[in-house]
């Protein structure tokens, strides 16, 4: 992806905080993602398909598995390692970042954190090994940011849950095995959580197209109508949208490291290129302007990543809070956007190119912003801890 020449990506010596096996990780989900997924990604990216013959050599890497998921056939880890690996899938794409993070930090997690142990045991080893792949469905067309009211329902009729609603955006949706179906049931009104096999009758999935963002992931437009699934698919230990929020707590933590590693590989490629592209009988590198811009991105991103490390260790110690996850995922994201939209800056006329991967990154960062609690919602959640003040409408 650069000559070598670039310098300064890890500019306060981040990698001296790793441990030997999280120094591992990033060397092999690295060497991974640059021999199977670089070559192939940007063709891939523009048809808007996912590259499932990817998903085995994945799996080979036995990289499935978080600080709270050591067993069912998972890979202990810290949250370092495995905020890393989200970090080293998204320097390289966006796309297959999202793929992994959605069926581990969102349909596993969810399995993990809220279902019971026969439960766990029931899904967790066959998704540990890429051989079952979850989604999420939170969502709704009418409720993102509100998701707390939830529309879809779930009514309880004997050993039956019948599921009915519509939910939006799920990634891998299209093609997963399970998805983790979240609905209010209408006897306590209250939010539960199912667990929905693609062959249920009453649940469709539909693509949702023209996407301009993570165009590689199967998003989706669900549809459930009587979708019934037994008591056994209902996961045990949710029972409040509280419940949910546990889940969601987690996925703040990757998103940070996915947009630190969208934007370390913008700065990267911008560097680089600087120092090659010559204007004026001069590399541009040696201009006021583009040394200017170029710092910027190296501040930022170097911030990202001092972010990431350091929620990573307190989640590790047990010492995270909620509002602290907020204020990374509000930080990292709207940085690393504007990180890859200069580097976009620093290409002029390449920089739309997919040859030069950054604008590719550009579009994917602004589905980052968005997810798991826009930008906006992380800042109200923040600046209602700092001031006691709630300004949610």
């Amino acid at each position: 992806m650069t000559s070598g020449l670039a310098r300064g990506t890890d500019y306060f010596l981040m990698k001296e905080q790793l441990t030997e096996s999280e120094s591992e990780i990033i060397a092999k989900v690295r060497a991974f993602g640059e021999a199977e997924v670089l070559p192939v990604v940007n063709d891939y990216w523009e048809r808007g398909e996912f590259p499932f013959g990817l998903v085995p050599k994945l799996a080979a890497l036995n990289i499935v598995g978080d600080y709270n998921l050591r067993d069912c056939g998972c890979t202990p880890m810290s949250a370092v390692a495995a905020g890393l690996v989200i970090y080293e899938l998204s320097r390289i794409d966006g796309s297959i970042a999202t793929f992994f993070a959605v069926h581990l930090g969102l349909a596993m997690q969810s399995i993990n954190l809220l279902g019971s142990q026969e439960q766990r045991q029931c899904y967790l080893p066959a998704m540990a090994r890429l051989e079952k792949i979850g989604a999420f469905a939170l969502t709704e067309p009418e409720h993102g940011s509100d998701a707390v009211i939830l529309a879809a329902t779930a009514e309880r009729q004997g050993d039956e849950w019948v599921l009915n609603g519509r939910k939006r955006w799920p990634g891998n949706a299209v093609w997963c095995d399970y998805i983790v179906v979240y609905a209010r049931d209408t006897a306590d009104n209250q939010v539960k959580a199912f667990v929905v096999e693609k062959e249920n009758p009453g649940y469709t999935a539909t693509k949702i197209g023209g996407k301009m963002s993570l165009r590689m992931v199967q998003n989706a437009d669900i549809t459930l109508t009587d979708c019934r699934v037994s008591d056994d698919a209902r996961l045990q230990n949710c029972n409040s949208f509280k419940d949910v929020g546990k889940v969601l707590a987690g996925t703040r933590n990757s998103v940070a490291w996915a947009s630190a590693g969208h934007a370390v590989v913008a700065y990267d490629i911008a560097l680089n290129y600087a120092l090659r592209r010559k204007q004026f009988g001069r590399p541009i590198a040696r201009t006021q302007i583009i040394q200017s811009m170029l710092v910027e991105m190296l501040g930022d991103l170097t911030a990202m990543q001092l972010y990431a490390i350091r929620m990573a260790r307190l989640i590790d110690e047990g010492k995270v809070e909620e509002t602290m996850a907020a204020l990374a995922k509000y930080y990292c994201t709207v940085k690393g956007r504007n990180v890859c939209r200069l580097a976009r800056d620093v290409l002029g006329g390449n920089g739309i190119l997919l040859d030069f991967h950054v604008m590719r990154h550009l579009c994917d960062m602004e589905a980052l912003v968005t997810y798991e609690g826009t930008a906006e919602i992380q800042s109200l959640i923040v600046g209602r801890h700092i001031t006691g003040q709630s300004a949610f409408a």
